[in-house]
This record gives structure tokens, C-alpha cells and sequence, in this order.
């Protein structure tokens, strides 16, 4: 008679979310410094938004599998993968690879992109304050930019440049305060109610 034994399996994987948190912020941040006015789009953004907000994002969704995290997975791996898409838009015309996006191509992307990010909203209402924020002013970012584009309005541009810099500034501090909570055993910084 075979012997029963009882495995426990250990989730032995540090909290990806701080990762893709820190990736998605500070990538915001500089690219929306950019659309505030304050200098060029250049290779820094290029390369912040391929390694750190493209790559560590997807790593970060690749761990929230590993987690059973369905909705940090779908997060994490689709805003890297924005990363990745958004630098290709700039990048592959100036290699001859692909024509340039028009208007059009574009407020269409940013439209997309924020009904996504209003779908994944909705899930965070049963999630903290923090990541509410987030999401929120997430989707408040990408409806600025689709009409910026569209209406081709400098002033829209700029603002959603400034909106886009609180949404990042928001990330970083949901992500260090993930971090700090962790570390210290206690609440050190409030990421707000979870909603049961």
C-alpha cells in the first residue's frame, strides 16, 4: 500500500508589482516631461521605453503568471509590450521599415489603448486606492492624447504632458510604498483600502 503524503507547494517569487510599477512610472514620467515642453523626444525616452518601461514590465507580468496574478500579467505584460509598440511607431520609419503613422493611425492606437486601460480600471475597484489612482489617471492620459492628436492642439498636448507626470509620479509611489510596506513589516506609506 502506496504511502499519502501531503505536498505544500511555497510561492518562493519576490513581489513582481514594484518592478512593473517603477518601470511603467518612470518611463511615464520622462516621456510626459517630453510632452510637457521641456525637451525633445530622444533617445533616452527610446531607450527607457524599450529596456525598463518595455522589457522589466514584461518580466514583471512574466512573474505575476508565475504568481497567479491574472490581472498583474495582463497589466504588466500589455503596458511593456505598449512600450515596446510605441517605440517601433517612432523608430521603424526612420528605419525605412514602415511608413509613418498618420493622425488618424494614431489617435486610433491612443483610443485603443485607453479603453483598455478603462477595462483594467474597473478591475482595480476591488483593489487599493493606489492602484485606483493609477489606472484612473492612466486612462485620463491616453483620452488627453487621442484628442491633443486628433485636435492637434498644443495647449491639450501640454496639459496631458503635466497629467501624464502625476500618473507616473503616482506609480512610483504605489511602487516604493509596496517596497517599504514589504521591508518594514508595517504600513510605512498607505496604498489605500482594498475593496472586499
Amino acid at each position: 500500500m502506496k504511502e499519502e503524503r501531503e505536498v505544500i507547494l511555497r510561492d518562493s517569487y519576490a513581489n513582481p508589482a514594484p518592478l512593473g510599477l517603477f518601470a511603467f512610472g518612470m518611463t511615464t514620467v520622462l516621456l510626459n516631461i517630453h510632452n510637457a515642453g521641456f525637451f525633445e523626444l530622444n533617445s533616452m525616452i527610446l531607450a527607457m521605453g524599450i529596456f525598463y518601461g518595455g522589457i522589466a514590465q514584461v518580466i514583471a507580468g512574466i512573474v505575476e503568471a508565475k504568481k497567479n496574478n491574472t490581472f498583474g500579467f495582463t497589466a504588466f505584460t500589455s503596458y511593456g509590450f505598449f512600450w515596446l509598440t510605441f517605440v517601433g511607431l517612432l523608430v521603424l520609419p526612420k528605419l525605412g521599415w514602415a511608413e509613418p503613422v498618420s493622425v488618424t493611425g494614431l489617435v486610433a492606437y491612443l483610443v485603443m489603448w485607453g479603453l483598455f486601460t478603462f477595462l483594467l480600471f474597473l478591475a482595480t475597484l476591488k483593489q487599493s486606492v493606489a492602484l485606483q489612482l493609477v489606472f484612473g489617471s492612466l486612462t485620463l492620459l491616453f483620452i488627453l492624447l487621442a484628442v491633443g492628436d486628433y485636435t492637434e492642439s498644443a495647449g491639450i498636448k501640454m496639459f496631458a504632458g503635466y497629467e501624464g507626470i502625476l500618473c507616473g509620479g503616482i506609480a512610483i509611489y504605489t511602487a516604493i510604498a509596496q517596497v517599504l510596506n514589504e521591508v518594514s513589516g508595517r504600513v510605512v506609506l498607505p496604498l489605500g483600502p482594498v475593496k472586499k
